[in-house]
């Protein structure tokens, strides 16, 4: 994607969330957590803190392939994974989960389903307190742990404490059921589920099975092409929605001059 513009503006501190209703539950509808974030949104959240910037304008590219896909067939359950560690997969999956939710009607449910290494609660400036961990393991009720985030139409649920068998659990009943019951009770919900990378975890591969779609973070110039077609494999080529290249920066260089005097 590139390096974030310097002439960025901080963004501003979050607003006081709203508690709203949310009818996800085993039973019966529960508020949604009242939670004051710790800080600002990370400065990596492009799509507020760079507004028109390139950056922001690339997931919204994303955004529009995902909503309006060639074959009419929405994928609404959606894998942001990477073949390795640090190649920008929570960077993706929390921009991408912000763009749709900045649409017209598209509500996003954002999940960080990364047990050893969770971040999403720090992109949106959160405690990771409890979460998606306590749901599987405890049967504490979804709306009970989900946060209703200062972003309109944007809800998320943390990982939650540490797991000691995160491949277990991901793999589990309750976990093919979470995602089929937020995914029926909501035609127009998508889902953004953040996973493990695929090639030094079993838990994206386990995952794979559950979603509709999976997008692939890689940095580019570093990803062996052999270990992205190894991943590929893993997944199956029919649920590969794209390959996303982090840090590109040569179109960016090449085009700049046009988009600043376009927006200019």
């Amino acid at each position: 994607m590139g390096k974030i513009f310097d002439a960025i503006e901080k963004s501003k501190q979050e607003k006081e969330i709203r508690v709203e209703p949310l009818i996800i539950g085993r039973d019966h509808p529960a508020p949604a957590r009242e939670i004051t974030p710790l800080g600002r949104y990370n400065p990596k959240l492009v799509v507020l803190s760079g507004e028109g910037s390139i950056e922001a304008e690339n997931f919204k590219l994303l955004r529009a392939q995902i909503l309006f896909p060639k074959n009419g067939v929405r994928r609404r359950i959606i894998m942001v994974t990477s073949v390795f560690p640090g190649e920008g997969k929570t960077f993706v999956a929390a921009n991408l989960a912000v763009s749709i939710a900045q649409g017209i009607n598209e509500h996003v449910l954002l999940v960080d389903c990364d047990f050893r290494r969770p971040h999403l609660h720090t992109m949106l400036g959160y405690s990771n307190v409890v979460g998606l961990h306590e749901y599987l393991t405890e049967k504490k009720e979804l709306p009970d742990l989900l946060i209703k985030t200062g972003i309109d139409k944007l809800s998320l649920l943390p990982a939650g404490s540490p797991s000691k068998n995160p491949s277990e659990l991901l793999s589990s009943k309750e976990m093919k059921e979470f995602l089929i019951n937020v995914r029926e009770r909501y035609d127009d919900r998508f889902i953004i589920v953040d996973a493990a990378p695929i090639q030094v975890t079993s838990e994206a591969g386990v995952l794979s099975n559950y979603v509709d779609g999976v997008l692939f973070v890689v940095m580019a110039g570093k990803t062996p092409r052999d270990a992205m077609q190894k991943s590929i494999e893993k997944v199956g080529k029919e649920k590969i929605l794209g390959v996303f290249f982090n840090g590109y920066e040569q179109s960016f260089k090449k085009y700049g001059y046009y988009y600043k005097n376009y927006y200019r």
